[in-house]
């Protein structure tokens, strides 16, 4: 492995990189694009250039100017390979240019300077008459919209000068897969008609073509040629699978998609540039916040005010949150640009998709920033500061109870050390025996049966112990940890503020039983804020699945000796739950395999003991 480079640690970096599709764009110390590449696994593609010994001198060369690493998610791989091409033609990457062929992608080509238009594979520069529809993903995905788009349309895909030479039909027009224009046998109209459709579906513009199709359907289907109806039924879904327009490329106009994302005290915003139809790329923004607990409409407002005063204003700017005063924004945003601009939050259609595409970025983004090493110390530094420990904590753990109304209670644990998130050890408790809704009862039975296994096995402990709560719940801890005997843990209970609004957050210092609130803009309060709302989090997630599983559990699962089997027999014997349970034991006794001590306990399961 390559010795990494003093300002970018590879192994930082990947910690927070997803297992997901999508693009990578390698950087130099001037910021500066060396490399654009795509991946189906982030991850693991852009590892591998800091694991093992680089293929050649030219990716050696490369490694060695690495800075930093940025990446945008897409939904696919194939989304990913159309960015990466965008961006290529657009930054020009030295390094592209030296590993990568010049090939450009496919497309498909529909001509329309002849009577019987020709629907072709097309590759090169697309300054010629006609439509091009693309670019596709691999020549493949070509091949194989040609061939369904000659099963469906019957439009021909041969060459001018052997159409202009045929004097009877070719094979193709023998199986059906061209209407053999070239001799007649169909009027210009009607192919006219067949090209429009083809057109339709490759824009994206299908619905009364689909209706056509259905009705075809549902025609074959109602003279019994199912064989026939299938087949519709397979083209219009595999038609429709490739007519797709891309998120990342297709369509026209300029656009910026501005997403905002926030949490844990911060804002992640993530801007797309799309100029006529292509997707050129996107930029993290983390704005700082005043105020932790600002309303989305008023941090995209700030936002686009003050990014647009040194950014070029497209006609169209789509958001994933409408800013506050729009109107006015709009009417700033004009002036400035000379011309109407719009701002608007698309809810269905390509637009919709491409916030979608954003938004999912910039959650990831703040993941990253959240997770990456370099903001974590600074926030455990924060934290050591605002407690006044010895030291940073290297082990953290916070609990959570989670319930409703009393019912499925489920305890969670969660871990945090210097580099983030420790799943491996979480661990989450089904609470049993309590009053149901007895919090303080619920945490004192979690914290006894995690710190018991602790001191039995020599088990590790946490230098913060966060509660979710407030003095009655610290209170359980500090006697847990009392009666294990345990006495170099810090507790430090989580109490909601007023409205249980984020940043108001008051810590409950065990050790010294004070009180702390720290400014809304503080690391450590937002690493206290990420910890409490992941152990919340897993904490609600065990609860609902606990919940859904005991809802549609059987009552007869709880009898001790009656295994699936003897239940299955015993339902089927009468019938269901409801008769089970108004019959007496010795009825129950006379079921296959079921003793008479068996069907006393499950008559008492159900009758009460004293009956």
């Amino acid at each position: 492995m390559q010795t990494p480079t003093p300002s970018f640690d590879p192994d930082d970096f990947l910690r927070t990189v997803p297992h997901q599709p999508g693009v990578y764009r390698m950087l130099d110390e001037e910021r500066q694009i060396l490399y654009v590449g795509k991946a189906r696994d982030l991850r693991n593609r852009v590892g591998s250039y800091f694991r093992g010994t680089p293929a050649n001198a030219r990716i050696y060369a490369l490694i060695r100017q690495i800075r930093g690493v940025e990446i945008t998610v897409t939904n696919t791989e194939a989304e990913a390979l159309l960015l990466e091409n965008n961006l290529i033609k657009r930054h020009k990457p030295r390094y592209n240019i030296l590993l990568k062929d010049g090939k450009g992608y496919p497309y498909i080509h529909v001509s329309s300077q002849q009577d019987y238009p020709r629907i072709a594979f097309y590759r090169g520069s697309r300054r010629g008459p006609g439509q091009y529809f693309g670019p596709y993903p691999s020549v493949g995905a070509v091949r194989q919209a040609l061939h369904l788009m000659k099963k469906l349309f019957r439009v021909r895909q041969c060459e001018d000068s052997y159409f202009a030479n045929r004097s009877r039909p070719c094979l193709e027009y023998q199986i059906r897969r061209c209407s053999a224009p070239c001799v007649g046998l169909i009027s210009r109209e009607d192919y006219r008609r067949s090209v429009r459709h083809a057109l339709q579906f490759l824009q994206g513009q299908t619905q009364a073509v689909i209706d056509e199709l259905v009705n075809s359907m549902e025609a074959a289907a109602a003279r019994l040629a199912f064989e026939k109806a299938a087949e519709y039924r397979d083209l219009i879904e595999s038609l429709r699978q490739i007519s797709q327009q891309q998120y990342v490329s297709g369509g026209n106009g300029n656009v910026d998609v501005v997403a905002l994302h926030p949490g844990s005290g911060l804002a992640s915003v993530q801007v797309f540039t799309i100029r006529n139809g292509n997707n050129l790329g996107n930029r993290n923004h983390f704005p700082e916040l005043p105020d932790a607990d600002l309303p989305t409409g008023e941090v995209m407002a700030g936002f686009l005010a003050q990014y647009y005063l040194n950014h070029e204003v497209p006609g169209e700017i789509l958001v994933s949150e409408l800013p506050d005063e729009q109107d006015v924004l709009e009417e700033m945003l004009a002036l400035k640009q000379q011309r109407k601009v719009v701002i608007r939050k698309p809810v269905r259609g390509e637009r919709s998709q491409w916030v979608a595409l954003a938004l999912k970025n910039a959650q990831q983004a703040l993941n990253m920033r959240l997770l990456s090493r370099s903001g974590m110390q600074e926030r455990l530094q924060a934290l050591q500061t605002a407690l006044a420990l010895d030291g940073p904590p290297l082990r953290m753990e916070c609990f959570d109870i989670s319930h409703t109304q009393g019912e499925a209670t489920v305890a969670s644990c969660v871990v945090f050390d210097p580099n983030g998130a420790l799943k491996s050890e979480y661990r989450r408790y089904n609470i049993e025996g309590i009053q149901p809704g007895d919090d303080y009862a619920a945490m004192r039975q979690a914290l006894t049966r995690r710190f018991r296994r602790a001191t039995g096995q020599d088990g590790k402990l946490p230098d913060i112990l966060f509660i979710d709560g407030g003095r009655g719940q610290v209170a359980q801890a500090l006697d847990v940890l009392a009666e294990l005997a345990i006495g170099s843990v810090e507790v430090v209970g989580v109490a909601k503020g007023e409205g249980r609004r984020p940043g108001l957050e008051t810590l409950i210092i065990a050790q010294n039983t004070r009180r702390l609130n720290l400014p809304e803009n503080s690391g450590a309060l937002h690493l206290v804020q990420q910890i409490r709302d992941e152990a919340h989090r897993f904490a609600i997630t065990g609860h609902r699945a606990r919940r859904q599983k005991k809802r549609t559990r059987s009552p007869l699962e709880d009898i001790s000796g009656l295994g699936a089997k003897r239940r299955q027999v015993l339902l089927k014997q009468f019938g269901g739950l409801r008769a089970i349970e108004r019959a007496s034991a010795e009825e129950l006794a006379k079921t296959p395999g079921i003793s008479k001590a068996l069907a006393r306990k499950i008559y008492d399961r159900f009758n009460g003991d004293n009956a």
